[in-house]
């Protein structure tokens, strides 16, 4: 456990450099051309990247010692983020926040793809939960991830925002790379002890799609699980298209990276929660009702054009996370066996982050062309009754939609009869213990 605590923290170190150059770029463009097509296309973009590369990622993951796999994605993010680097400053920031001009693109396709590399460092991640931690304490462990997730977030918004709205895109950068540096050197220092890698069915793949499937097949109801895990995705997509534009246009860009430090720390308190409690009996149940619960937030948040509204909607909405994703991990790492548990990781990111970026990459240009000016012209004084007054009535429109399909949808998958199979199968999985002429010793309620 203390070996995890320690691989724990340095991915937390690596998530806060690479998050704190992603925030920075989303805050940067926002703030000086006030487009939120841009900030939708690099959001959307950078699910879609994630979507795509999870598999290969996943296959890496089975086939190479965690170690390695988490260095060598450190190192690669380093280099291109160095790059990236020395691309802003050769062009200059005039010609590169002209988005008439390529080169805004070329430096944010460069950024994700930087960004995009050390995600591979989270599925590495999830199999040293399995590795390292007993399994009566998997979803605790989890509840630690998330706690950790939402610490990064907090620290990389502050920091995010003063650093553009202080020091401009030039320093955040370099500010950027040296924290990654000093992140890469620690975890060289670290030593995992691993088993020997076991190459499952003789799979010599890079991309190895089929036995993730496999994988997925091989225990009844993943699949399902999967699909459940993708609905809060779908309003993710919103959140990630228009909460920064929303919240910049609030604060400005300093306070918004502080005011979303601040509703960061819900993520904080929802690890926590799920690191000292666990899951409890039916975890697929609780999934789908914070699901909905997600989706109610969204549908209120933003009814009036109140900060403080707004951020208590952001703090409830991280809260949740946690939980969500700790119930789907703590599955996966009980009934899939070691060796091909990258696979699965990598097939569900794969499925469930193509979800986000179809949502941005289609609101993103409906709010910028249709809904927004329809909002600040006519639609304001038709839907004032429930969404008051103010210039960003167009984006609240769509936060109520999508809180509200996000509603329904988490209703309808309780009548599914996957969602009785894969609780039935979750329970019928519970008890290890028993195979092992341990009867006596009770099956932990948190997991």
């Amino acid at each position: 456990m203390s070996t995890f605590l320690h691989v724990l923290i340095n991915t937390a170190v690596a998530n806060i450099t690479t998050s704190f150059l992603w925030f920075g770029l989303t805050f940067w463009i926002y703030a000086e051309t006030r487009n939120v097509i841009a900030t939708g296309v690099i959001g959307g973009a950078y699910m879609l990247f994630i979507s795509l590369f999870s598999m290969l990622f996943g296959t890496l993951v089975d086939r190479f010692r965690k170690k390695a796999v988490m260095l060598w994605a450190t190192v690669i993010a380093f280099g291109v983020f160095c790059l990236d680097t020395a691309f802003f400053f050769l062009i200059g920031e005039a010609q590169i926040v002209d988005l008439t001009l390529p080169w805004f693109w070329i430096f944010a396709v460069v950024m994700l793809a930087g960004a995009v590399v050390e995600q591979l460092r989270s599925i590495a991640l999830s199999t040293t939960v399995t590795l390292l931690v007993p399994d009566e304490r998997h979803a605790n462990a989890n509840g630690l991830v998330g706690t950790v997730q939402g610490v990064s977030m907090l620290v990389t918004s502050v920091l995010s925002g003063l650093s553009v709205g202080l020091l401009g895109m030039g320093w955040t950068l370099i500010i950027g790379l040296a924290a990654m540096l000093l992140a890469m050197v620690h975890l060289a220092a670290l030593h995992i002890p691993e088993r020997e890698i076991v190459h499952a069915e003789g799979q010599t793949k890079w991309v190895d799609i089929r036995g993730g499937w496999l994988a997925v097949r091989a225990a009844s109801g993943l699949f399902a699980l999967i699909l459940f895990s993708t609905i809060n995705n779908f309003v993710g997509g919103v959140y990630m298209a228009l909460m920064d534009p929303y919240g910049i246009d609030l604060f400005g860009v300093a306070g918004w990276g502080i005011w979303f430090a601040v509703a960061s720390t819900g993520f904080i308190a929802g690890g926590v929660v799920v690191a000292a409690t666990g899951l409890g009996r039916k975890p697929m149940r609780t999934m789908l009702l914070l699901a909905a619960f997600i989706g109610l937030v969204g549908a209120t948040f933003a009814l009036r054009e109140w900060g403080w509204l707004f951020i208590v909607g952001c703090w409830l909405y991280m809260a949740v996370i946690p939980a969500v994703e700790a119930a789907e991990q703590t599955v996966i790492q009980r009934v899939v066996p070691y060796e091909t548990q990258g696979r699965v990781f990598g097939f569900a990111m794969m499925f469930e982050a193509a979800a986000a970026p179809i949502t941005a990459l289609l609101i993103a240009p409906i709010a910028q062309f249709w809904v927004i000016p329809y909002m600040r012209e006519d639609g304001e004084a038709q839907w004032a009754w429930l969404l008051g007054e103010g210039q960003n009535r167009g984006i609240a429109l769509i936060f109520l939609v999508a809180g509200l399909a996000c509603v329904l949808i988490a209703v309808l998958a309780f009548l599914t009869p996957q969602y009785r199979r894969l609780s039935a199968q979750y329970e019928q999985s519970a008890p290890p213990a028993e195979d092992e002429g341990e009867a006596e010793v009770p099956a932990p309620s948190d997991s």
